[in-house]
Order: C-alpha cells, then sequence, then structure tokens
C-alpha cells in the first residue's frame, strides 16, 4: 500500500468540506502541479446509501465525480499553497464514463492529473479504480482564485 501523504486532519485544513459531504480519506501520492492519488472507503453507513438504493446500494456517479474534483482541489490548493489563500471552484466536467457500480466496501483509489495549466483556469483529468478496475473517468475543469480576489 503507498504511503499516505495527507490524512484527514491535513485535507480538511485544504479543503472547506465536511461531513457528510468530505468524500476524500487520505492522499497517498502528490507532485505539485502535476498529480495526485488520494483515497476513499466507501462504508454501508454513508447518508446517501439510504435513498440510492434501498436494498441494492450503490454510490451516485454524481459523488463519483464530486471525489475526483475534491482530490483535484487538494492538488491545486497544494500548488498554489505559497501564493496566498486559494479557493479552488470547479467550473466543469466532460468526458464523464461511468463504467462499474461502486458499493459498500469498495476502496476507491482516484488519480488525477493536470492536462493543461493557465491561471486562474486548470484542466485535470481523473479516473477511479477499485481493485484496479476502472470504475469511473472524466475530465474537469476549475477556477483558482485567491480569498482577497473572491471578496474584492
Amino acid at each position: 500500500m503507498a504511503q499516505e501523504i495527507l490524512d484527514i486532519l491535513a485535507i480538511q485544513a485544504l479543503l472547506p468540506h465536511r461531513y457528510p459531504f468530505l468524500l476524500v480519506d487520505k492522499i497517498v501520492e502528490l507532485e505539485q502541479g502535476k498529480q495526485i492519488v488520494g483515497l476513499k472507503n466507501v462504508t454501508a453507513n454513508e447518508q446517501f446509501f439510504q435513498g440510492h438504493f434501498p436494498g441494492q446500494p450503490i454510490m451516485p456517479g454524481v459523488l463519483l465525480l464530486e471525489v475526483m474534483a475534491q482530490v483535484g482541489g487538494v492538488l491545486a490548493r497544494k500548488t498554489a499553497e505559497g501564493e496566498g489563500r486559494p479557493t479552488v471552484f470547479l467550473t466543469g466536467i466532460e468526458k464523464a464514463k461511468f463504467r462499474r457500480p461502486v458499493v459498500p466496501g469498495d476502496q476507491l483509489r482516484v488519480e488525477v492529473e493536470v492536462v493543461r495549466r493557465k491561471d486562474p483556469f486548470w484542466k485535470m483529468k481523473g479516473r477511479i479504480t477499485v481493485d484496479s478496475t476502472l470504475v469511473c473517468e472524466g475530465e474537469m475543469t476549475a477556477m483558482v482564485r485567491m480569498e482577497e480576489e473572491i471578496s474584492a
């Protein structure tokens, strides 16, 4: 298993998300400005399983995309760290594909790489695997703004 680089407390220091919407458990690889790998343990007591679907729990596809976006957000925040207090906004999702259902007990391995960066915009490509099997992939764009720019 890969070494933990950022634990949940370090992730919470970077992302504004909190329970039940923080969907990243740990970061195991990180190369600033290039790529990142995060993990999400899917458990039976996730709130969304109550209604999606009773008796046949499947993680909603939109939440798989959110997991990818949060991992990409950690990468963008860590890369922009020295430049002020950055906030990352998801601006688009393209080419999203869902290959197989995600169920309780799965561990998501979320790999995100930077395709292009022209500040303040980032284009990233993500893929999620479970036991080396591709379950979701897509491309996303994000905008990184400094807190000072947002409140001005």
